[in-house]
This record gives C-alpha cells, sequence and structure tokens, in this order.
C-alpha cells in the first residue's frame, strides 16, 4: 500500500512533535528548574551543616519564607502587568507600625482585647491596601514610571514609620493571641503555614479564575490591544496595585506577630527578595507571564539560601553578596526566556 507525500509528512510531524511531559517542561522550565535548584541546596546544606536537614530547622526555614512568599504572591500580580513596585520592604514597616499603633490605641480605649486585635489586622492589611492604591494612582491615572514612584512611596512609607513610632519598636507582648500568628504552632505546623497556604490559594484562584488575574496579564503581553478590546486599563491596573499593598500589608501583619512589636526599621531589601523570587518562578519582567506557584517555590529557594548561609556561618555582608547574585541571576533568566 503506498503512501501519499501529505500523509508521509504528517507522520513526519507527528513524530518531530514533543510528548506530553516533554511539553509540560518547556511551558514550566522556571518552576522546574527552581525545583532542581531547591533539591540541589539541601543536599548541599545537608552535607555541609549537620543541623540543616532537621525538622525544627525547616519548620524556621519556611517560616521565614512566609514574609517572602505573600510579598511575592502580590508582586506576581503587578509583575504579570509588566510593572514593578518597590514598596514592600518598607511597607512592612509600615503596615506593622500602623497595626502596632491601632492596637495600643484600642487598649487605652478600654476596648476588649479580641477586638483590639481585630482593629490592628485590619489597620495592617488597609494600611497597604493604602500604600498599594497611593502606586496605582501614581502608574495608572498619572502615568509615572512605576519604578520611580514605587521608590517615592517606599521612601514615604519609611519615613511614615519612623514618624507614626518615634523610631522605636512598639511592643506588642500584651496581645497573646495575636503573637500565636507568627509564632504558634497548630498540628505539628506553624500557623504562618496555614496563612500562606490560604494566601497562595486565594492568589491562584485571582490570577488564573478572575477578571483581575486575566486583565493583569493581558496588560502586560499587550496594554494597547487590552485597552483597544475594551478594558479599562487605569482601572484595573489601579487595582492591581491595591491588590498588591493587600499582600504588603498580610505580610506587616505577620511580621509584626513574629516580632511581638511594630519594627520601623524592618524589611529592608526585602522588595528585591520578593521580586527575585517571582522572576525565578516564572514571572517575566516585560509581564505577560507570571506564576503563583513558581512565586512560592522561588521564595523557600531564597529562604533557604539565607537558612543555609546562616547555618554554615557566613557573615552577614557576604550573605548580602550572594543573595544579591541571586537577583543578578533571575534577571539574567528573565532576559534569557525573552530572547528565545
Amino acid at each position: 500500500m503506498s503512501t501519499t507525500p501529505t500523509s508521509a509528512a504528517s507522520a513526519a510531524s507527528d513524530a518531530q512533535r514533543p510528548s506530553g511531559a516533554m511539553l509540560y517542561f518547556r511551558r514550566h522550565a522556571s518552576q522546574v528548574l527552581v525545583l532542581v535548584s531547591e533539591i540541589i541546596l539541601i543536599i548541599g546544606f545537608s552535607l555541609a551543616s549537620p543541623y540543616f536537614f532537621q525538622v525544627n530547622n525547616f519548620s524556621a526555614l519556611l517560616l521565614d519564607a512566609s514574609v517572602y512568599i505573600l510579598l511575592a504572591l502580590g508582586l506576581t500580580f503587578v509583575i504579570a502587568t509588566g510593572g514593578i513596585d518597590l514598596t514592600p520592604g518598607f511597607g512592612i514597616a509600615f503596615t506593622g507600625v500602623c497595626l502596632a499603633v491601632a492596637m495600643k490605641w484600642s487598649l487605652e480605649a478600654g476596648l476588649p482585647l479580641w477586638l483590639c486585635i481585630l482593629i490592628g489586622v485590619i489597620v495592617g492589611i488597609a494600611s497597604g491596601a493604602l500604600l498599594g492604591a497611593a502606586n496605582g494612582l501614581m502608574v495608572a491615572y498619572l502615568n509615572m514610571q512605576p519604578m520611580i514612584a514605587t521608590l517615592a512611596m517606599m521612601l514615604v512609607a519609611w519615613g511614615l514609620a519612623m514618624v507614626l513610632s518615634g523610631t522605636s519598636a512598639i511592643p506588642l507582648t500584651e496581645f497573646g493571641a495575636f503573637l500565636e500568628l507568627g509564632q504558634g504552632r497548630t498540628l505539628g505546623l506553624t500557623n504562618a503555614m496555614y496563612l500562606i497556604l490560604i494566601a497562595a490559594l486565594i492568589a491562584a484562584f485571582l490570577l488564573n479564575r478572575t477578571l483581575i488575574g486575566r486583565y493583569a496579564l493581558a496588560m502586560g503581553s499587550n496594554e494597547e490591544a487590552t485597552r483597544l478590546s475594551g478594558v479599562n486599563v487605569q482601572r484595573w491596573k489601579f487595582r492591581v496595585y491595591m491588590l498588591a499593598g493587600s499582600f504588603t500589608g498580610l505580610a506587616g501583619v505577620l511580621m509584626a506577630s513574629r516580632l511581638a512589636s511594630g519594627k520601623p526599621d524592618v524589611g529592608q531589601s526585602y522588595e528585591m527578595y520578593a521580586i527575585a523570587a517571582a522572576v525565578l518562578g516564572g514571572a517575566s519582567l516585560r509581564g505577560g507571564k507570571a506564576s503563583v506557584f513558581g512565586s512560592v517555590i522561588g521564595a523557600i529557594l531564597i529562604a533557604t539560601i539565607r537558612n543555609g548561609a546562616v547555618l554554615m556561618g557566613i557573615p552577614d555582608q557576604w550573605q548580602k553578596v550572594l543573595l544579591g547574585a541571586v537577583v543578578l541571576a533571575a534577571v539574567y533568566l528573565d532576559t534569557r526566556r525573552r530572547d528565545q
């Protein structure tokens, strides 16, 4: 039986077509690379330090990663639009101080302890959303460059944190139930892990199943085409920055609970780690591509490097050099992805 040229060409094309597994790895190459890197780091640090591969250390590592994860989740949406946000670092300080001030004032007003905590948490998240709204206003409606606008707001957030706190930490030791969020455990896991799981699920749902996620990716892919299709780009970009600010506020709440205080000097360089986590996880700095799962594992990778460096006795200044190299590697990988 003879074979026609068309059927032969079709058979050759099918033979060259990548299998389902290969297609999956191509689509998720960044996440696979980060997972492999994480496994290599775990093996390497376990061989270098007898204290690394222990349950208590992994628990501490994930607790450290929790703040990076929350910040990276918010930045995932901003980076998807092709924007950037430099406020999360000192945004943690600002929201934590706002939370602490609100709790103290509520307690002095004679309100029940549980209500003081509730008010503080709401104020912490709302102050982050307000910070994000300010970023969104400047970027979406005033057409300012995201890097310049958010850099200015980063300094504003830091300054306000100093002003509101009087440049010193505001202790929260009397709010024991609140401290359980960042220091307590449930069923063997730190409470922060449950918070991170819920936050990641919400972020994944928003990115993949709602308009804010779809429009964020669409704006990052082609903002003008998105506008011509009838989408109010300014409104949705504003909402994206406000959402990112809300995640910053949640991170500030968690950090204040962990430190048992609202500290105005906490969070320095955290925005760089969160950006690196999102980019390592597959987000493109040009926009149009982002992954919640990738951002989570990217943040865990950075926390692993910090944790292992401490156990190996690497000085803090060299840790900064190492993490700076990780940020550069993330940017380089993003450049390579764009060129391919």
